[in-house]
């Protein structure tokens, strides 16, 4: 039996909720995000992304492209507050859920607790009983996997209701360009580019083989997915290990203050995906890969979990040094916060604890 499997992602959540609780930011175009100089922005409304303003944007960026913009520091206990009552919901259907963030989760209602054996009318429900209990919206994609789901809910935002079937998943998928498949970031996508992989297509012509010398497992799960295929189960309550960002170069970096300077992009994409998980890192891993492939990470471990990309990137910076490199060209970058843990307020003395010694792994 096909399993049945709905995404649900809420519509700009944090700024959602922000918009909600005021009236005044009703119609106007709204980021959340702290107010540093050095912030990035957490979520933008939808009345801001018209005006260049998306997620991860340099906070400064997005005023400039948006000087009317209103900028509201995150409130993350109402939050979390929603997340509940909207996993509540999910939980009259199904045990199988398994979330993703604060916002969004995928749901196993292959066989349900209730709601009939359409999935359809299973994700309509949740989608009436949210903006009843909430007040806001969500989009939801449903398919006979994880993939096609998650595809599916991206293709009618905001307040959408996308059944994305196999047979006609495989044209979409074919004209589908590889950096909008879920799972092949930016630096991916331009490392299958150089090799003439554009488009699900040419990812379906490529030989496995091949996919996996350039990218390992992952070459293996490019290749079943551009086919519209993904067994991977929908695991509850599944909590991330660490969580990370890394960029592949086309030319090597050569110097310490090369690398130094590639951390902060890192750092801004490392914080955005700590705070959709509600989480923060206790330890920051430095991964360098050199041009002859080898392999080197370094670790540090903090007095307390942190969450700011300006933090995670000044750790790892004092990592990187001339001695470390030892010539030797970086063919990639990786910043990762692992020992993950809830968030606790920022504490100002951070910088005044020792913390241990950075060393290998």
């Amino acid at each position: 039996m096909p399993r049945k499997i709905i995404h649900v992602d809420m519509d700009a959540f944090y700024a959602s909720v922000e918009q909600r609780d005021d009236p005044r930011l009703r119609g106007h175009p709204v980021a959340v995000a702290w107010g540093g100089k050095r912030s990035v922005v957490l979520t933008a409304s939808y009345e801001a992304r018209p005006h260049g303003v998306r997620s991860a944007m340099p906070l400064y960026r997005a005023l400039e492209r948006c000087p009317d913009l209103r900028v509201v520091e995150p409130r993350f206990e109402a939050y979390r507050e929603v997340s509940a009552q909207v996993r509540e919901i999910f939980a009259r259907y199904t045990p199988l859920v398994e979330p993703l963030a604060l916002d969004e989760a995928y749901l196993d209602v292959t066989d349900p607790l209730t709601g009939g054996p359409s999935a359809t009318r299973i994700a309509a429900g949740i989608r009436a009983a949210i903006r009843a209990r909430t007040g806001l919206t969500a989009t939801a994609g449903v398919s006979v996997n994880k993939f096609l789901a998650k595809l599916a809910s991206g293709l009618n935002k905001p307040d959408g209701l996308t059944v994305l079937l196999p047979a006609e998943a495989d044209a979409l998928l074919a004209a589908l360009p590889t950096a909008d498949f879920h799972g092949i970031g930016p630096a991916t996508a331009r490392k299958l580019a150089a090799h003439g992989i554009h488009t699900g297509a040419d990812l379906r012509a490529a030989p496995p083989g091949e996919l996996t010398r350039l990218f390992g497992r992952m070459g293996e799960h490019f290749s079943r997915i551009a086919h519209g295929q993904d067994d991977r189960p929908v695991q509850p309550d599944r909590a991330p290990l660490s969580i990370g960002a890394e960029e592949t170069y086309g030319e090597d970096l050569r110097t310490a203050q090369q690398v130094r300077a590639a951390l902060p992009h890192l750092a801004a994409t490392v914080e955005r995906r700590l705070h959709r998980a509600d989480r923060a890192g206790r330890v920051v891993i430095l991964k360098l890969r050199f041009h002859d492939r080898t392999l080197l990470t370094r670790r540090v471990t903090l007095p307390q979990p942190v969450q700011a990309a300006e933090v995670l990137a000044r750790v790892a910076a004092r990592l990187v040094t001339p001695e470390l490199l030892a010539g030797r060209g970086v063919r990639l970058v990786g910043l990762t916060a692992a020992g993950l843990t809830a968030p606790v307020p920022p504490q100002p003395t951070l910088f005044g604890a020792a913390w241990e010694e950075p060393r290998p792994r």
